[in-house]
Order: C-alpha cells, then sequence, then structure tokens
C-alpha cells in the first residue's frame, strides 16, 4: 500500500509540474512551433501536445476568452473590411511582400497581401528567443500572456504598435520580444507553423544560423527569424522578420539591402512609420522601396509624394487626407491634399495615425509600364544555398539599389534618424473610447 501511495504521489507531482511550468526537457521536445503559437494565441494546442495540459490552468482561460474576444471584434469590424478592400483593389499581387518599419505585425500584412509567399517585415524591436513554454519559471504563466496581451492593446484597437508600450511590456515578461507575437498573430490568421529558426545575415545578406560567428567585417548584422507556415489552403509561405536599425548606413551595413535585393521586386506597404522616410536618414531605404516595388500601399507617413512621378507612378487616394497630427505638422504634403481633393474613393475602416474611419487615408500607387521596370531576381541568387525563381520571368537582369550622392551631413542626418525611429512611436494620447477594452481587466 505504501508502494502505492508513493507511486501515485510521483504521478501527482509530475502533472502539478506541467501546470506550472517546471523545466522538464523531455516535455519541451514534444512541443511544436505550432501548438506553441496556438496557445500563446489563446486556442487549444493539438491533442496529446504537452501543453495541453496548461489550458486547465484558470490563466489560460482566462487568456483565451479575452482574445477570443478580442480578435472576433477586430476581425468583424476592422480586417473583414480590409480583406473585401483588398481582393477589389490589389488584384495582381506578387509573391514578395516588403513591409518596413512594421514591427510584428503580420496581422495587417497577411490581411492587405494574403496572396504573398514570401513577407519581409523589418523594425526596431527584437527577435527575442524561441519561446520555450514548458521552462517557463514557476508562477510566471499569468505575467507572461498578460505581458502579451498588454503588447497587443493598440494594435487591436488603433491598428498600429507603439514601440516604447511594447519596449515596456515584452521586456519585462519571461516571453520576450516580437517572436510571441508573430505566434499569435499566425496562429489568430489561421496559420499552421512548420518550422523557426533564430537567423543573422552575413556580408553578402544570406541568412545563417545565429550561432554562427559572423564575418569581421560584419559589426551590426540583421538578426532576425524565418518562419515557414503553411495557409489555410495548404500553400507553404515563408516569413521574415527582422529587428535591425536601418537608418544611415544601417539598411546597407546590416546586410539587409543584399538580403532584400535577391529578392527582387514586390510590393511596398508602409503605415505609421513616423514619416522616417520624408528625411534624410533613410534615403538608402526609400531608394530601395522606389527602385525595386511593382505596387506601394501606404498612409501618408509612407513615401512622399513627391517621389511618385505621374510618368512613372499611377496614383489611386482613398479616404480623407487632412494632413499629419500634430506632432508631425512639418511634414504636410500639398500635393497629397490636391491629389485627395481631385477625387479619392471611400474607405470603410480606418488606420494608421488618423485612426478613425472617416479620418485615415490610404495611397495605392502602381508603377506603369512608362516607368523604370521593377528589378527581377538576380540570377542564380539565393536566400540560403537554393535559387530563387524570379517574381517577373521576363526580366532577369541583375540590381543594385539607388542611392544619392555623397553628403557631408550624412552621418550627422544618420544619427538624428536614428534618434527619430527611436523617438517617434509613442505618436497618440490614448483615445477617450476604444472599440473594445484596453487589456484584461481585474
Amino acid at each position: 500500500m505504501s508502494a502505492m501511495l508513493r507511486t501515485a504521489g510521483f504521478v501527482a507531482l509530475v502533472v502539478s509540474a506541467v501546470l506550472i511550468g517546471e523545466q522538464r526537457p523531455g516535455f519541451a521536445q514534444s512541443t511544436s512551433f505550432d501548438d506553441t503559437a496556438r496557445f500563446l494565441a489563446g486556442m487549444p494546442p493539438s491533442e496529446g501536445s504537452a501543453l495541453a495540459p496548461l489550458t486547465q490552468d484558470p490563466a489560460w482561460q482566462q487568456h483565451a476568452r479575452y482574445f477570443n474576444s478580442a480578435f472576433g471584434n477586430v476581425d468583424k469590424n476592422q480586417f473583414s473590411k480590409v480583406r473585401a478592400w483588398s481582393s477589389a483593389k490589389l488584384t495582381t499581387p506578387h509573391q514578395v511582400l516588403f513591409y518596413f518599419f512594421s514591427g510584428p505585425d503580420f496581422l495587417y500584412a497577411n490581411a492587405f497581401f494574403p496572396n504573398a509567399s514570401t513577407y519581409v517585415m523589418v523594425g526596431l524591436e527584437p527577435v527575442g528567443p524561441v519561446p520555450d513554454l514548458l521552462r517557463l519559471p514557476r508562477g510566471s504563466l499569468d505575467d507572461a500572456l498578460r505581458h502579451i496581451e498588454g503588447s497587443l492593446s493598440t494594435i487591436l484597437t488603433i491598428s498600429f504598435f507603439k514601440t516604447h508600450d511594447m519596449r515596456m511590456t515584452l521586456g519585462a515578461s519571461s516571453v520576450s520580444g516580437t517572436l510571441p507575437i508573430l505566434y499569435v498573430f499566425l496562429a489568430r490568421s489561421g496559420k499552421t507553423i512548420h518550422d523557426v529558426t533564430l537567423i543573422k545575415l552575413d556580408d553578402q545578406g544570406v541568412p545563417q544560423p545565429e550561432s554562427a560567428p559572423s564575418p569581421p567585417s560584419m559589426k551590426n548584422p540583421a538578426h532576425g527569424v524565418k518562419i515557414v507556415f503553411a495557409d489555410e489552403d495548404g500553400r507553404e509561405k515563408t516569413l521574415y522578420y527582422f529587428g535591425t536599425n536601418v537608418a544611415g548606413a544601417g539598411f546597407k551595413s546590416s546586410g539587409l539591402e543584399k538580403f532584400c535585393d535577391r529578392l527582387g521586386s514586390g510590393d511596398v506597404f508602409i503605415k505609421s512609420a513616423s514619416y522616417l522616410l520624408h528625411g534624410n536618414g533613410f534615403t538608402d531605404v526609400r531608394n530601395f522601396l522606389l527602385q525595386h516595388a511593382t505596387l506601394v500601399l501606404q498612409d501618408d507617413t509612407g513615401i512622399p509624394v513627391s517621389y511618385l512621378s505621374s510618368d512613372k507612378w499611377e496614383l489611386h487616394p482613398f479616404g480623407r487626407y487632412t494632413g499629419p497630427i500634430t506632432m508631425f505638422a512639418r511634414n504636410y504634403q500639398p500635393r497629397l491634399t490636391q491629389l485627395f481633393q481631385s477625387g479619392a474613393e471611400p474607405l470603410s475602416f480606418g488606420l494608421g495615425y488618423q485612426w478613425r474611419v472617416l479620418g485615415s487615408n490610404l495611397l495605392l500607387a502602381t508603377r506603369t509600364g512608362s516607368g523604370t521596370e521593377p528589378i527581377s531576381n538576380q540570377a542564380g541568387a539565393s536566400l540560403d544555398g537554393k535559387p530563387l525563381a524570379s517574381t517577373n520571368p521576363d526580366d532577369s537582369q541583375p540590381s543594385s539599389a539607388a542611392s544619392e550622392p555623397a553628403n557631408p551631413a550624412t552621418k550627422k542626418a544618420s544619427k538624428k534618424a536614428q534618434r527619430q525611429q527611436r523617438a517617434n512611436s509613442t505618436v497618440v494620447q490614448q483615445p477617450s473610447f476604444w472599440p473594445f477594452f484596453w487589456g484584461r481587466r481585474y
């Protein structure tokens, strides 16, 4: 009898350890990337997953109820309209999407560009470690889930991240970085994650394992993550997110320019970008996007309309342009006012800094036949040793990003741009009304 009691006690101890997230490597090996993503998203993991017992925790169940409500509301009131607009207006999608200054915002990338096969997202926020929920310290699960909820408050209400808020929440949890957020967005978008690899770029822009030594010439390589996932119809796609500073020479020196150049032409999406492309500090990024874009979809914080000449671009305004919010008043664009007044189509959803439905703007710029042809994949180029198919079979010429003449003030502008990129993300006061409540109430 005593032996049986000892055995029963041992079993109970093991179950308890799982429920509170004790460090047990054997359990961690049986937890898939997709199960982890679903768990963080408040969705049940697969049957038999080592995470399944943790769904009995009241903290997770409350988390699941909150996310079910939050994502249900935002899909009904926002993303269903975005998808309908995209289906009607973005009728010639391309394989590659470049989304700079994105943070981990896969939600809008997927809603506007669901047919892309390769997503390239770039932000200041670091990737962080691959989440291993079964190794969380005792009692930290509730705290980790609450921090994830807090980091998503603004994007689920006013369509963009506030970097300051993200830095405060994601860095204060045992589940840190942007990767948990990407997990949540992928799972809630109906994707199935197949593989996750932490990477960094070498001097040729080729992804290497994060643990690999960098070339001596690479002082600040771009660090990121490669996520291979399947769409709801089973098509396999790839998401690259890089947490790196692309101000000044950073775009080139990090290897990111060469990485993006290997992908050739694609669609470009920009929103809530602090008007960074309006100044001299991000000239390399702006020139790259102008040369490689087949289509640009942006709000007024993106590429200044003065760079989108009518002999190269066909411009279609949507919504209402009333100028920037007060803190960015210097970035007012008179030509954009004229363009919108000449006949803008209505927009049934809001996004960006002017996030209210009747105050938002979008500009769709499509490259015309008379403009410079977008760049296709370089012949023989690859991201990780495997050949890449051209996104344009009729255009296989190699490319290099456009650049402006050297400017003696470039170094000073670069430092100023880096400060601006770090500081300008907190752009609005908390509104008096939210589509649904701000975070979880206790």
